[in-house]
């Protein structure tokens, strides 16, 4: 029996590639919707196995649609897919029992994978939010004192804020190469991935300890 699913995301494009790439692979679609209202109602109309939601939608976002899917005793599973990399967003996914959070830039990779995890009722993050949830409960504040220079500290600090690298250069006073070059090596001693924007999401993850 395939498994069914709803989709929804205001970005046509984004919804369309999604539930195509979906379809591909076997899963039963059951309905497609371009806001958070629309794709309620698509749920409780269809009571599908899955909704994969994006947070960000008018009427009602992805944590709204799971809140409700919680309220009123829904077995529909939620999977939200997002840009957004705030701690605070990861604990309301984890109140509402959100049992998927994606980052949108891997979500083609990572959307089958996540399917079968909540498929078996387990909760699945994005590789890269997984290690830095993990991460949190490695390192006291009192450690990452002694593991980061001043400098570094202050690195991270300011990276917790969203901070770009010139806009920390400039706060610093110090070169953008000099900046890189200390991202890459607060990156090495947290030993996080060498990702693009790993450690700007670990610190925003970390804020507690900087």
């Amino acid at each position: 029996m395939k498994t069914t699913i709803v989709i929804a995301d205001d970005h046509p494009l984004m919804l369309r590639g999604l539930s195509d790439f979906i379809a591909s692979k076997g899963y039963e679609i059951l309905g497609k919707a371009e806001d958070g209202r629309a794709a309620y109602a698509l749920i409780v109309k269809h009571k599908p196995d899955i909704a994969i939601l994006d947070i960000r939608m008018p009427y009602m976002t992805g944590l709204d649609v799971a809140e409700a899917c919680k309220k009123y005793n829904l077995d529909t599973k939620v999977i939200l897919i997002t840009f957004d990399n705030e701690e605070e967003l990861f604990d309301k996914a984890k109140e509402f029992n959100v049992y998927g959070y994606i980052l949108k830039e891997f979500a083609i990779e990572e959307i089958e994978n996540c399917i079968e995890h909540v498929k078996k009722g387990e909760a699945y993050f994005s590789e890269e939010i997984a290690s830095y949830l993990n991460s949190k409960l490695k390192y006291s504040k009192s450690h990452i004192t002694d593991l980061l220079t001043k400098t570094e500290l202050k690195v991270v600090q300011l990276l917790s804020q969203n901070k770009t690298n010139q806009e920390i250069s400039e706060t610093l006073q110090s070169s953008i190469r000099t900046i890189e070059k200390h991202r890459s090596n607060i990156t090495k001693k947290l030993k996080l991935q060498k990702s693009h924007n790993a450690l700007m999401l670990w610190a925003i993850l970390n804020k507690d300890l900087l």
